[in-house]
This record gives C-alpha cells, structure tokens and sequence, in this order.
C-alpha cells in the first residue's frame, strides 16, 4: 500500500475515533413501508406489493421526533431519509412531508421512480422534499429485467428527469451493477449524462435476499475489479461517478469515492424499522437492532447502546478478520456485510486479490 495512502487511512482512523465517541446523530433513516410495486431480483427486503406487515402509522414516528429526538438536535442538521420498500407507495407521504418541514427537518427518499408523476413530485417538493436517489440500473432491457416491471425504466426515467430539471433539487442515481450489465457501463453513463446526470453512485450486487441463490446477479472477482477501474478512469476524465460507501477497498481507497472508506452505520446514521426496531442504516439486514420506539427512549438507546457499531473489535474474533493486517482501517467491513450470526458476507479484500493476512 502506498505510504501517502496509508498515511491518509491512519489520520482517517482518528476521525472516525473521535466520530464515534462523539456519535452526532446526522441521518435518520425511516422504514416507512414494506410494499412496494416492483419486485426487485435483488430484493434485500423481499418487498411486495401487499404485505401483512402494516405501514408504520406517521404518527407513531413524528411522536419519537417530538418527544425523543428534537429536544436533543438542530433539525436543520438532521436529514431524515424515509424508504421503504417503496416511499411512494404511502399515501400519506405529502402529508408526512409536510409535518416535517414544518418541524424544520430536511427529508428525502429513496425511489424507484415508477408512481412519481410531475403533480406528486411538485407537491413533495413544495412539502420540503430535498434530495432523492432514484434507482436505475441498465438500459432498458436489463433493467426491467432486473425490477421485474415493464414500466420500471420509464418511470425511473421519468423521475431523473423531474430531477434534472429541477435546478435546486439535491439528487443522484444509483445503479447496481451484475453479470448483465458489467460490460454495458459506459453505454449505461451515455446515456444518464444525456438525460441530465451528473452524480452516479455504482455498486455490486450483495448476496443475500433474494440474490442470495442467484448468481446471475453477483459479479465475479474480476468484473468486480473492471467496475473499480471503470469508476477511476471516469473520475480522471472528470465525471462524478463513485463506488458506495459499502466496503473497504484496499489499494483503491481515495481513487473511486469522494471520501475514504467509512461505515457511519451507529455512529452518525440510525434507522427506525417498520416494526419500531431502533438500528442504523436500512440496508442492515441482520438484527443488529438496539432497542424499539415502542418499548424503549429513542435517545437513550442512540447515546447508550449501538456498542457493536461503534467498537467493532468483535469482528476480529473470527477468520477471515482474525489475521488481517490492514483491520485497524477496515475495522471488518461495513455492517450490512455482516450475517445475522456475526460472520462476514464477502472481503472485497480478498475479490482484489490483495495481501491481507499478517
């Protein structure tokens, strides 16, 4: 590893070591559904469009924000992300938005675009809507594909579009790339460049969820190291293309995102799950819960508990962890890589081919 690099990672640490026992809470993640009018090959949810699992009532949220939450920050600081699921499968989300810019929280969501109609994204935005991720991930072909919807690229479309002519709107696409799309990228970037995009988030494909059994969608090693090399010459040539915030990357570090690698999962970023469940980031798919609204004081959970976020010296009880001598940046991947049981899903490490073990 380069010195300037590795010097970089260890100033890095210390950031992250002060973040963590200072832990400002500055994203708030909200499950507000679970249906969704998609159905994602991808799926870490397993959404569908009619779920015995009932939307969180709005009210039940707003009261932890009235009662838990704004006592103890600036709201103007705090961004609530509400997702889902599907967001745009509530009807109640103009009013939510309403109720939360009247508390002078900023919001926004994440979306698959398909029920956003010009009408809906005006009143959203006149409610206080002020950054949005919409997904799209391949031309048209693979991305129906891939949302297993024939109107999914249409209205993903659509969404960027609204987006991009929207001067004051704060937005980005995301793409996950597979076995389909791997070689189409630059085809893929013409294409959003020529409909308005200039922040593009890519990343892989995780196995779990619905992924989990089909290989399809999981890039191999090597695709996986074409994607890294794709976003570093794109990035030389001036483009605003990174890799997610998911993983550390070894020799890539500072080459193919905007920052150096960090999980904010319980340290800056906490989640509210449809069932109450207090955690971090909603792409945590094991039950690293913390406590639950329901039962428990938001803010005491947030300022005591998320101990397994914020010192994550257990992931080196186990292989492939136990021996790696770059841990002390990596600190064992980010948290969604991680099983139920505690095991690491994949070391982006190891698909480098990167020396890891002392």
């Amino acid at each position: 590893m380069d010195k300037r690099l590795r010097l970089a990672l260890w100033l890095e640490k210390w950031r992250q070591h002060n973040l963590k026992q200072l832990h400002p809470l500055k994203q708030l993640f909200w499950e507000s559904t679970l249906r969704c009018n998609v159905h994602c090959l991808h799926c870490g949810s397993d959404c569908i469009a009619s779920t015995q699992t009932p939307d969180m009532p709005a009210e039940d949220f707003l009261h932890v924000l009235d009662t838990e939450i704004t006592p103890h920050v600036n709201p103007n600081k705090l961004l609530i992300i509400i997702s889902g699921g599907e967001p745009l499968m509530r009807n109640d989300l103009v009013a939510v938005g309403a109720a939360l810019k009247k508390r002078g929280y900023p919001w926004g969501m994440v979306t698959n675009g398909l029920a956003l109609t010009e009408q809906r994204y005006r009143e959203l935005r006149a409610n206080g809507l002020l950054t949005m991720t919409v997904s799209l991930d391949g031309m048209e072909k693979d991305h129906i594909w891939l949302r297993q919807h024939p109107l999914a690229f249409e209205g993903a479309c659509r969404a960027i579009r609204l987006c991009a002519d929207d001067k004051d709107m704060t937005w980005d696409v995301v793409t996950c790339v597979n076995q389909r799309t791997i070689n189409h990228l630059g085809e893929i970037r013409d294409f959003l460049w020529s409909i308005g995009v200039r922040d593009w988030r890519i990343f892989g494909i995780d196995p779990m969820g619905r992924a989990a059994d089909n290989p399809e969608l999981l890039l191999t090693d090597q695709q996986f190291r074409n994607l890294l090399d794709f976003i570093v010459k794109e990035r030389k040539e001036g483009r605003h293309v990174s890799y997610s915030c998911e993983g550390f990357l070894g020799d890539y570090e500072g080459r193919v995102r905007d920052h150096l690698y960090q999980c904010a999962a319980g340290i800056s970023v906490a989640s509210i799950l449809i069932d109450g469940s207090i955690s971090a980031c909603t792409s945590i798919r094991g039950k690293y819960y913390q406590g639950n609204i329901y039962k428990d004081p938001f803010w005491q959970v947030w300022e005591n508990k998320f101990q397994p976020y914020r010192d994550r010296t257990w992931m080196k009880q186990t292989a492939p962890c136990n021996n790696c001598k770059v841990f002390s940046f990596c600190e064992g991947n980010g948290m969604h890589l991680r099983r139920e049981d505690g095991s690491l899903m994949l070391c982006h490490l190891d698909r480098l081919g990167q020396k890891t073990v002392s």
